[in-house]
C-alpha cells in the first residue's frame, strides 16, 4: 500500500475509500475523579469524529465516557488500564507472573484548580491529570479550536516524566497521534491507541527479536509473530510488546492481540500504539539503569530459570540426520578426534517419514530408540528432537487429534500444496487452550523422555491456522500468545520427566523467557546473517530474555538453499560467535560436523576447548542472569548507558559482566573495535588499552578474535581438557585474576 501521510489511515488502518462503517472515537478532557480500592479512576469522555481525512468532531452523536484505572506499584511501576466498556482489569493472564515485589501502592488524589495530582501515601507524586484550560492569545479565526484532549503526565518512580503525546499536531484537523483513543466499526468497538510524548534525541530499543540497527527510532513494526523466512527482514519469529527508552522508562502493553508499535516513526513527537483489540492495559516502568528497568518487567512477566549444565556444551546438529547408524559414526567421531561435544540433535528425519511428524521413530533406521539413546547418554551425549505443533493429514494421530478436538476445527478448506515450511501445510494445529489437548500433547512428548531423550526442538508456533475454532480463544487473540502455551507444555513435562526444564524453541512472545531456551531462526551462512542474527540477539536480550542462541554457521545457504557450500571463513568467525553465546549449536541444510571442513577443523577445534574452559564462567553469567534483569548476550548500553554511541552499536557486546567480544564479520578479517571507558586488556595476547575510544581498521587473522575483558576481573574457568560436561567437576575451576601478571590467555 502506498502511504498517505493521513494518521487515519497509514496508522490507524482506516479504509482509504471511507466506504466501511468506521468511526474513531477520540478522548476528551475528563470530567471526574475519584479513588476505589486503591486505584484512581479517571472519568474521560470520547469523542466521535467526522469520517474524514482530518479530524473534526461529530457533535450530533452524544460523547461516550468510559473509565481509566491508574494503579502504583511498589517498585516503580504505573499502570493504566482502559477497557471501553469490553473487558475488566485482570492480574490472571498466561503473559504475567508477578514476582512478590510487584504489590499495589494505594493512591490518593488531590483535586485542584487545573490539575488532579495523584500521590502515594509517602507524599510522592505519581502521576497529573491535567484540566487546564490552554491560554490563548485570540487574533485569528482561520481555523477551528482544537479539540479538547486528555493531558497525563507519569511518574512511575516519582522522577522521570512520561507523558501521553496530548498536542501532537500540525492544526486542529491535522492530528499525527492520539494520547488514546479506540475505533468501532459496524457499531463493534475493535480497535484502540495510546500515546507517548517522544524527545528529539531518544533511542529506542527491544521489541523481540528485532532484525534492525540498535536504534529502532524512526521505525513502525508490526507485532504479529510469523516465520521470519531468515534474519534480515522486518518479519521476526519474536515480538515481544516491550520497549527501553533511552530516557530510561520501558512499557509494557499487556496484550496478546495483533498490534502496531511506531517508535517515532509516523511522528517523531510520539510513541504510538495500535492495539487490534478495544483494550489498552499499559505498564510504565522506571528506572535508573536499563537491568533496572528490564529487571521491572520480568517481575511483571516472569524470570527466567536456569539451565542445566550439559546445555552449556556444543550442540550438534544438521537438518538432519537419517538413522542411528549415522549418529553413532558421527559421535563417535567427534570422541576420537576429541572435539567436546553434549548434545546430538535429531531434526526432522527420525519419523517413520521426513517431516511428518508422529512423534515416534522410525523403526527401520532407528530399531531400538531406547537402547540407542542411552548407548549415547553413556558416551556423554544428550538427545533432543525436532517436532512442532501441528498434525498432518497422513499422521498416526489425525483421527484421535480431530475426534477429540485436540486440533482447532478448520473452517475451511486449506490451499497449501504442502512444503514443509508452513503451519498451513498441516491438517490443524493443537489447541494448547484446550486443557485435554495439552495433556494429549505432553503424553506425546514423555513418551520420547521416558525413552532418554532430554529435550524437544519447540520449531514453528509463530503461526496458527487461522481459520481455524479453538476452545479458549479467537484465532486473532491467540496467534501471538500460542508460542507461550506451547512452550509452556513442552517445557513442563521435560522438567517433570527428566528433571531438566529446557527447550529449544524459535517463537516467543511476552512471557516466554519462564521456558528457555530460544534461538534465532533460519539464518543464512552469510556474513549479513551473522549480522542480523547478533542484531537480533541483542534486541532480544532487551525484552527480557537471559538465553539465547543461533544456528552455527548460519541455517542455509546461497545460492541454493540446501545444497551450496559454507564459506571457511564463515564457518570459523560464527564459530567465534558461538563460543561467546549463552548457548551453542551447529544446525543447518548440510553438513555441519567440523571434519567436512578441513582446512579449518583445527582451528575450530581450539575454539570449542575454550568454551569448555569458559563454561564455568558462564555459568556463573547465567545465574546472574536468573536473579537480574540482565542477559548473558548484552547490548553494550547496558554498561554504559551515558555513552551515546553505545545506543548505536549493534556489532559488539557483553559476554556477561566482563567480556567485550567483537565478532569480524567480513572475509577482509579487518574491523572497527569500539572500547568503551575503562581499562580493557586484551583477553588472547594480554595488551592493554585504555577505553573511551575506537580502534579503527584492526586486523584479526582468522584464527583469532577480538575479545577483551575488564582490568580486574576474576574469570573462572575449567582447567582440564574434557570430552563434555559430564567429565566436569565445577568445583575443581580455577580463576584468573586479569591483573598486571595476565599475559594473555593464549600466550
Amino acid at each position: 500500500m502506498k502511504p498517505t501521510n493521513f494518521h487515519l489511515f497509514d496508522f490507524m488502518d482506516f479504509d482509504l475509500d471511507l466506504s466501511k462503517d468506521e468511526s474513531l472515537w477520540k478522548a476528551c478532557k475528563p470530567t471526574d475523579v475519584y479513588e476505589k480500592d486503591g486505584d484512581v479512576c479517571v472519568i474521560v469522555p470520547f469523542q466521535k469524529q467526522v469520517l474524514a481525512n482530518d479530524m473534526a468532531a461529530d457533535r450530533e452523536v452524544p460523547r461516550e465516557e468510559y473509565t481509566l484505572t491508574i494503579r502504583q506499584y511498589a517498585t516503580g511501576i504505573t499502570r493504566l488500564f482502559i477497557g471501553f466498556g469490553e473487558t475488566v482489569m485482570t492480574d490472571e493472564s498466561e503473559m504475567l507472573q508477578f514476582s512478590d515485589k510487584i504489590c499495589q501502592v494505594p493512591l490518593q488524589v488531590e483535586q485542584k484548580e487545573d490539575e488532579w495530582v495523584l500521590s502515594t501515601e509517602d507524599g510522592i507524586r505519581r502521576a497529573i491529570v491535567s484540566v487546564k484550560v490552554p491560554l490563548l492569545d485570540r487574533w485569528s479565526a482561520l481555523l477551528p479550536d482544537p479539540q479538547e484532549t486528555l493531558d497525563i503526565r507519569l511518574y512511575p518512580d516519582g522522577k522521570k516524566e512520561v507523558r501521553l503525546a496530548a498536542y501532537d499536531h500540525f492544526s486542529p484537523p491535522r492530528y499525527d497521534a492520539l494520547p488514546v483513543a479506540f475505533c468501532k466499526c459496524e457499531g463493534q468497538k475493535e480497535r484502540a491507541t495510546l500515546s507517548f510524548e517522544c524527545k528529539a534525541d531518544e533511542c529506542f530499543v527491544g521489541t523481540g527479536e528485532r532484525f534492525a540497527k540498535m536504534d529502532l527510532s524512526g521505525q513502525t513494526f508490526f507485532l504479529k509473530n510469523q516465520d521470519g523466512q531468515g534474519v534480515n527482514n522486518r518479519r521476526t519469529y519474536k515480538n515481544i510488546p516491550f520497549y527501553l527508552s533511552s530516557r530510561m522508562y520501558g512499557v509494557f502493553y499487556h496484550t496478546c492481540a495483533h498490534s502496531k508499535l511506531s517508535l517515532a516513526g509516523h511522528s517523531t513527537r510520539s510513541v504510538q500504539f495500535l492495539s487490534d483489540q478495544a483494550m489498552l492495559d499499559v505498564f510504565v516502568i522506571a528506572g535508573d539503569t536499563p537491568e533496572e528497568i528490564i529487571r521491572g518487567y520480568r517481575d511483571l512477566t516472569g524470570y527466567p530459570p536456569m539451565l542445566p549444565l550439559w546445555s552449556f556444551g556444543v550442540w550438534m546438529s544438521r537438518m538432519t540426520y537419517f538413522s542411528a547408524d549415522e549418529v553413532s559414526e558421527i559421535c563417535d567421531r567427534m570422541r576420537r578426534e576429541h572435539y567436546p561435544c553434549d548434545v546430538i540433535h535429531l531434526d526432522t528425519g527420525w519419523f517413520k517419514t521426513d517431516w511428518l511428524c508422529e512423534w515416534k521413530f522410525n523403526e527401520e533406521r532407528f530399531p531400538n530408540p531406547k537402547e540407542f539413546i542411552y548407548g549415547l547418554k553413556n558416551k556423554g551425549y544428550r538427545v533432543t528432537l525436532w517436532q512442532l505443533p501441528y498434525v498432518a493429514d497422513d499422521a498416526e494421530q489425525i483421527d484421535e487429534a480431530r475426534a477429540n478436538d485436540y486440533i482447532g476445527p478448520l473452517t475451511k478448506e486449506q490451499e497449501s500444496e504442502g512444503s514443509n515450511f508452513s503451519s498451513l501445510d498441516y491438517a490443524g494445529t493443537i489447541d494448547f487452550t484446550y486443557p485435554k489437548a495439552t495433556e494429549w500433547y505432553k503424553g506425546l512428548l514423555k513418551n520420547l523422555l521416558d525413552m532418554g531423550v532430554a529435550g524437544i526442538k519447540t520449531d514453528f508456533g509463530e503461526n496458527i491456522h487461522m481459520d481455524a475454532v479453538y476452545k479458549g480463544m479467537k484465532p486473532e487473540l491467540l496467534n501471538n500468545l500460542y508460542a507461550l502455551l506451547y512452550q509452556k507444555a513442552a517445557y513442563e513435562i521435560t522438567k517433570d520427566v527428566t528433571g531438566d526444564g529446557i527447550v529449544w524453541a524459535r517463537a516467543a512472545w511476552a512471557g516466554c523467557q519462564r521456558y528457555p531456551l530460544h534461538w534465532g531462526g533460519d539464518s543464512c551462512s552469510s556474513w549479513d546473517g551473522m549480522a542480523g542474527s547478533l542484531k537480533g540477539g541483542l534486541h532480544f536480550g532487551l525484552s527480557g530474555f537471559a538465553f539465547w542462541s543461533h544456528d552455527v554457521p548460519g541455517f542455509h545457504t546461497l545460492p541454493n538453499f540446501m545444497n551450496s557450500v559454507v564459506d571457511d571463513d564463515v564457518y570459523v568467525r560464527w564459530t567465534q560467535f558461538g563460543v561467546f553465546s549463552s548457548h551453542i549449536r551447529y544446525h543447518g541444510t548440510n553438513k555441519r560436523e567440523p571434519w567436512h571442513y578441513p582446512a579449518i577443523a583445527p582451528i575450530v577445534k581450539k575454539w570449542w576447548k575454550l568454551r569448555y574452559a569458559l563454561i564455568p564462567y558462564i555459568v556463573e553469567q547465567s545465574k546472574k542472569a536468573t536473579e537480574t534483569g540482565y542477559p548473558v548476550l548484552r547490548a553494550l548500553l547496558f554498561h554504559h548507558v551515558d555513552d551515546k554511541l553505545c545506543w548505536h552499536i549493534d556489532d559488539e557486546y557483553y559476554f556477561g559482566d566482563d567480556f567485550l567480544v567483537a565478532p569480524v564479520m567480513n572475509s577482509e578479517n579487518r574491523r572497527d573495535v569500539y572500547l568503551p571507558e575503562g581499562q580493557w586488556v586484551n583477553f588472547f595476547t594480554g595488551e592493554r588499552m585504555e577505553g573511551g575510544r575506537w580502534l579503527k581498521n584492526v586486523e584479526v587473522p582468522l584464527e583469532e578474535m577480538p575479545v577483551f575483558v575488564r582490568q580486574g576481573a576474576v574469570i573462572p574457568v575449567y582447567p582440564e581438557d574434557v570430552e563434555c560436561t559430564d567429565e566436569m567437576d565445577l568445583s575443581k575451576s580455577v580463576s584468573i585474576h586479569i591483573d598486571e601478571n595476565f599475559k594473555g590467555y593464549w600466550k
